[in-house]
C-alpha cells in the first residue's frame, strides 16, 4: 500500500493511494490503530509522510562504496544523528546555511525506514513487524561541518534546516517486504550521480533494526536512513556541491521520486 501525507482543508492529513489514481481518507493514529475509510479526497500539497521523532543516520554502508574509498568494512553500523528541524517536504527547498555558513552542502540519497510501534531488542526473524513503511530519503550533509568544523561529531553537518527531505509516499512492509533488492538513483539537474541498489547494504534493514533497538527502545515514529551508495559529490575530483538553482532527484524502485531545489537560506 501507498500512503500519502497531505495538507488538506482541515490541515494534514493521510490518504491511501489507488490504482486508479485516487486516494482515501485513513482514519486514526498511523502510528497505532488506523484504516483505510471509503472516502476519496483530493489530494494536496504533499508533506513529509513522517513527523520523526528520532533520526538515526547509518554511514558507510554499502560495500561498493566503502571499497571506492579505500575502506575497510566496518564491524559494526556507524550510526549518527539528525535532529527534527532538519525534515522537509517534498517538493519543497534545501536551503544552504549562511548565517553559519558552509560551502560544501552535499546530497545522499537513501532508504528511509520508519518504525510503526515501539521496538526493543528486535530478532532478525521479527525484526519487520515493527516497520510502518518505507520512503525515499535526501541525508543532505554540510562536509566541511561534517569533516572539519565539527569537532568530529556528524550532528552540526547533518542538522542544518531543510537537511533531511522525506517522500513522496510512504510504502507498507506488505509490498516491499524487507526492501533488500531495490534500486537507487541520485540526479541532480538531470544528470545521474549515484547509483546502486540495497542488496549492496553491508547491514540490511533487519539487521539495522536489531542493532539499533539492542537495549534500547525505538519510539514509533523513528526513522533509520539506510545510508547513500557512492556517487556524492564529496568523492568526485574535484569535489562538486550543491549550488541555488540545482535540482536534486532520488528515485528509489517501488517507492518513487523525491524532488527538491536548492536556494540559499533567507
Amino acid at each position: 500500500m501507498k500512503i500519502i501525507r497531505h495538507l488538506t482543508a482541515e490541515g494534514p492529513g493521510w490518504a491511501a493511494l489507488q490504482a486508479d489514481g485516487s486516494a482515501r481518507v485513513i482514519e486514526g493514529d498511523m502510528l497505532g490503530a488506523w484504516s483505510v475509510t471509503e472516502r476519496v479526497v483530493a489530494v494536496g500539497e504533499l508533506l513529509a509522510p513522517v513527523e520523526p521523532v528520532t533520526i538515526f543516520g547509518i554511514g558507510l554502508n554499502y560495500r561498493k562504496h566503502a571499497e571506492q574509498l579505500g575502506l575497510a568494512l566496518v564491524e559494526r553500523p556507524l550510526v549518527f544523528m539528525k535532529s527534527g528541524n532538519t525534515v522537509q517536504r517534498p517538493g519543497g527547498v534545501i536551503e544552504i546555511p549562511r548565517t553559519l555558513a558552509s560551502e560544501a552542502v552535499d546530497y545522499e540519497g537513501e532508504l528511509a525506514v520508519v518504525i510503526g510501534k515501539r521496538c526493543k531488542n528486535a530478532t532478525r526473524e521479527n525484526a519487520l513487524s515493527f516497520v510502518l513503511g518505507y520512503t525515499v530519503a535526501n541525508d543532505v550533509s554540510a562536509r566541511d561541518w561534517q569533516f572539519k568544523l565539527g569537532g568530529g561529531q556528524f550532528c552540526q553537518g547533518k542538522s542544518f534546516d531543510t537537511f533531511c527531505p522525506l517522500g513522496p509516499v510512504l510504502v507498507t512492509v506488505d509490498e516491499l517486504g524487507d526492501a533488500g533488492a531495490l534500486k537507487l538513483e541520485t540526479a541532480v539537474n538531470g544528470v545521474v550521480r549515484q547509483e546502486g541498489s540495497t542488496a549492496d547494504l553491508i547491514f540490511d534493514v533487519r539487521e539495522l533494526i536489531v542493532f539499533l533497538s539492542a537495549s534500547k527502545t525505538l519510539l514509533p515514529g523513528t526513522v533509520i536512513l539506510t545510508g547513500t551508495p557512492g556517487g556524492a559529490g564529496h568523492t568526485m575530483k574535484p569535489p562538486v556541491y550543491l549550488q541555488t538553482g540545482d535540482v536534486v532527484s532520488v528515485t528509489i524502485e517501488g517507492i518513487g521520486t523525491l524532488t527538491n531545489a536548492v536556494t540559499e537560506e533567507s
